[in-house]
């Protein structure tokens, strides 16, 4: 199940590893559309606003422990292009100790503050309590997104992509099968939809972590005996940090929009809810694709393939702008039929403005396309460094336009929408114009 990233033919080679990636990434999705369109249908507006306002923080809390999960696995890949299988058995050890702790860190202090996160989000008054009783239930399972991303992106860095996509898609169908039991049978409400979840992330992370303790003797945890060489503790910091700070930054920006749009009412923030909910679906693939492409990069790197990895690039530009032109096309044409697969068709003015933001956003999804291009790029030669500079221009554009343009009654929360692909351009030529600067002092190395 294994791939070796540094040979063979570069599109067929890494659409094949991307591929399960994004499948799996896809039905991770299905964990919170299931809630979204269980809730929304059965539990009606009040619900699915109180659902909807937890994801972005949710989100941001996980993208933490997933950021940390993906310095790791990229910092494996290199050992693993590198054929350095002592060196990567440590940095295993490393990243484990390290990203477990932060994750019982974030779980203790999140439980413990929730209703004064809460309330910062300016969450209303009507919804409040539904809205903590979910958001408590669903924090409670961050150990075990830290086990289920953990081992994931491990398998990953070593060329195994079809693993995490069995686990996940397993858990995909607990979490339907329990949705449907819990809030429409059992009558739960938004807890039910919680502990859906819940024990659907709990079956994932578990099983990954088992199966990778059995059949993957690289990648076994071995706390006996343990030796912390300071290089690599150095080295796994910079890398888990530094793509953890990207993740974190890229959703805390989320988060703050989140803010905002609920300072507009219910009606928006339902809206909000579903059209977020499609827009991460549309460009999704290009996002788990540019996660897939910066491992490919990372082994090559460790390879030193630079050839490869030049090719690579190219290839992958085209093959992203090619798929995010076809979804633009579909998202902007649909809008409104994929507002109502989740919303009633009777709720106007929650599919009107989903379908404006859908409309806005979908427009330039070739955008936010070439910035996972970059991101990923910048990971795999290990300048995560400049990832976070691209997302900090992206998501910093992105908030100061949102709040100063949506003070003009006359623009409203289309100033929100309109802000985000502002962002994404603003990020693409900043990190164009360094990786330019990058090849041209490379070339100038080579030829002095």
């Amino acid at each position: 199940m294994k791939k070796d990233l540094t040979s063979g033919n570069i599109t067929k080679t890494l659409l094949a590893f991307a591929g399960p990636m994004i499948i799996g990434n896809l039905l991770q999705q299905v964990y919170n559309i299931a809630d979204t369109l269980i809730v929304g249908r059965c539990l009606g507006e009040n619900a699915l606003a109180a659902v909807g306002s937890t994801y972005t923080l949710t989100t941001f809390l996980y993208s933490i422990i997933i950021g940390l999960c993906m310095g790791g696995g990229a910092l494996i890949s290199y050992c693993c292009g590198e054929k350095n299988m002592q060196k990567m058995r440590s940095c295993v050890n490393i990243s484990f100790v390290l990203i477990c702790a932060v994750a019982a860190a974030a779980e203790i202090i999140t439980l413990c503050t929730t209703s004064g996160i809460l309330r910062l989000l300016r969450t209303p008054a009507n919804i409040m309590g539904m809205t903590e009783d979910y958001v408590k239930i669903i924090l409670s399972g961050i150990i075990f997104i830290f086990l289920c991303n953990f081992y994931a992106y491990m398998l990953r860095g070593v060329g195994n992509s079809i693993i995490p996509l069995i686990f996940l898609g397993a858990a995909s169908v607990i979490n339907i099968i329990l949705d449907i039991v819990f809030v429409v049978y059992c009558d739960m409400g938004v807890k039910g939809a919680a502990y859906a979840t819940l024990i659907a992330q709990a079956f994932s992370g578990a099983g990954l972590a088992v199966y990778t303790l059995i059949k993957e003797k690289d990648l076994r945890i071995s706390l006996k005996g343990m030796r912390f060489n300071a290089g690599e503790v150095i080295e796994v910091l910079r890398m888990t940090f530094a793509a953890s700070v990207q993740q974190s930054v890229m959703n805390f920006g989320i988060l703050m929009i989140q803010g905002l749009v609920n300072s507009f009412g219910t009606t928006v923030m339902a809206a909000f809810t579903v059209a977020v909910k499609i827009d991460t679906i549309a460009y999704m693939p290009a996002q788990e694709f540019g996660n897939a492409f910066s491992l490919f990069i990372s082994q090559n790197f460790g390879a030193h393939k630079h050839d490869r990895i030049k090719e690579c690039v190219k290839r992958s530009v085209k093959l992203t702008s090619v798929f995010c032109i076809i979804v633009s096309a579909a998202v902007v044409v649909f809008s409104e039929q994929l507002m109502m697969i989740f919303v009633k068709r009777s709720e106007t003015d929650i599919i009107h403005t989903g379908v404006q933001y859908l409309v806005t956003e979908g427009s330039f999804y070739v955008g936010i396309g070439l910035l996972f291009l970059l991101y990923g790029y910048y990971r795999g030669i290990n300048k995560p460094e400049m990832s976070l500079v691209l997302t900090v221009i992206s998501l910093g554009t992105r908030v100061a336009l949102a709040y100063f343009l949506s003070l003009f009654k006359a623009v409203g929360v289309f100033g929100i929408w309109i802000s985000i692909p502002i962002g994404w351009l603003l990020a693409d030529i900043v990190g164009y114009l360094y990786m330019k600067k990058l090849s041209y002092r490379q070339n100038r190395e080579i030829m002095s």
